[in-house]
């Protein structure tokens, strides 16, 4: 109960944060500029930042269907934008059904449980962007 307390929280922080992204954007665009570049010379002068995730999990072994959470940050991707765990099974990367959203420092945190026994290979993608590989040991 507490858990969806937080998620809906979180989300809706993510909402509210990008909203108001896009009004200071709009009230920005609205105001004239001294000096007006060309989008040529703005994008020389500003580089795209390249996305990237990082992923910690709170421990490195748990019990089955034991909660532990996974904290990182992200850089290059949007306030509100949602990470995903995804597991390696079978030599494939499968996603879960456990997801956030992105706050508006970068930084995630997510509650996990795993019930797959063993050495669990984990990672968190937003699109084609993927976090280093880390290991949860499920006992």
């Amino acid at each position: 109960m507490v858990s969806k307390r937080r998620s809906l929280r979180i989300a809706v922080v993510g909402v509210l944060g990008a909203a108001s992204l896009a009004l200071a954007g709009t009230a920005m665009a609205a105001t004239p500029a001294a000096h007006t570049a060309s989008p040529a010379a703005v994008a020389q002068q500003t580089p795209a930042a390249k996305a990237g995730i990082t992923a910690t999990p709170s421990v490195s072994s748990v019990r089955a269907w034991q909660q532990f959470r996974v904290t990182g940050k992200t850089t290059g991707l949007k306030a509100g934008s949602t990470v995903t765990l995804q597991q390696k099974q079978h030599g494939k990367w499968v996603s879960l059904r456990a997801s956030v959203p992105v706050s508006h420092s970068g930084s995630y945190s997510l509650l996990v449980e795993l019930g797959l026994k063993g050495k669990n290979e984990l990672r968190m993608v937003n699109g084609k962007t993927a976090s280093p590989v880390f290991n949860v040991t499920v006992r």
